[in-house]
């Protein structure tokens, strides 16, 4: 019977869901099979929630748009999990797969986010600063993907070389995403999921009628706005101070692109950790390096 497999990343900007969605894509078609792969974001910024796509099938795929029901998702950030905007487990299938990065063994990650699927969880995060030197997982979550979607080793590495390369010229660069990439998809065991049925007819064409635009959006300033929207799950770092090297200079304050950093009543930087992005600039300006950079690993 024809198949089609289903597979939703979800991830922030950087990280590289897109280029995972595409390197399994390739790796797919590599196969023998079709294959269809796209992201879907907003105005890029760095650490914003996205998404992206990728469909599997043995015959021409009719299927478009997002994938709203999948077969297995990869969630390449675990704050994702209790993001209301991004739900990155809505409409998961009971007997789909769920993959996280975490610190937490899948067990333990199924009791804690309530998820009924099945589970299976790796620090991606661990293994792309440990091997590449930075937390970029594209060829980390390529190489889960691949292996839950039961794709070989051969078909993943040219479809991470292929990615890659279209990235940077640096052959130790690459060479290293390609391991890495090995890495994780050896690193897990896969579970079987039950592949769905592939559509076979295209959907009717839908006319829509044109609407004038009566309502305009709310403004992304309006009131109350930013306090509801916690930016501070965006980061994988967080700036922490030691007050007795600090020379009180301010240079972290006025540099905070954000305005998260205050000064408290002695004279000290003082953070709002609610709405730091971790973007680490305040690390790079202050002269007296009293601020320190310290990985979050588990999901506020």
């Amino acid at each position: 019977m024809p198949f089609i497999k289903r597979i939703r990343f979800h991830g922030r900007g950087g990280q590289g869901a897109k280029v995972a969605s595409r390197a399994l894509g390739s790796a797919a078609f590599y196969e023998g099979c079709y294959a269809q792969d796209f992201p879907l974001y907003g105005a890029e910024r760095r650490g914003a929630p996205i998404s992206a796509f990728t469909r599997i099938s043995d015959e021409p795929i009719l299927e478009r748009g997002i994938i709203s029901e999948p077969d297995i998702v990869i969630i390449m950030d675990e704050t994702l999990l209790n993001d209301p905007i991004a739900i990155p487990l809505s409409g998961v299938k009971e007997k789909g797969v769920v993959f996280i990065n975490t610190t937490y063994q899948p067990d333990k990650a199924k009791a804690r986010y309530k998820i009924s699927a099945n589970v299976i969880t790796l620090d991606l995060t661990k293994i792309g600063i440990d091997r590449l030197g930075a937390p970029v997982l594209s060829a980390l979550a390529g190489g889960v993907a691949a292996r839950i979607s039961g794709l070989s080793v051969d078909s993943l590495k040219k479809a991470v070389e292929k990615e890659i390369s279209e990235i940077t010229t640096d052959r130790v660069l690459i060479e290293k995403n390609i391991d890495a990439a090995l890495y994780c998809f050896n690193s897990i065991s896969p579970i079987e999921i039950t592949e769905t049925a592939s559509v076979q007819k295209a959907s009717p064409v839908i006319p829509v009628p044109f609407e004038p635009a009566l309502i305009s959006s709310p403004a992304i300033n309006a009131k109350a706005n930013t306090p509801l929207r916690k930016t501070g799950n965006w980061r994988l770092f967080k700036p922490v101070w030691d007050h007795e090297k600090c020379t009180k200079c301010m240079m972290c304050v006025v540099s905070c692109p954000d305005g998260c950093i205050s000064v408290n009543p002695a004279g000290l930087p003082n953070t709002n950790y609610e709405n730091c992005k971790g973007c680490l600039i305040c690390i790079e300006v202050c002269p007296s390096e009293a601020i320190e950079a310290v990985r979050e690993v588990h999901a506020g």
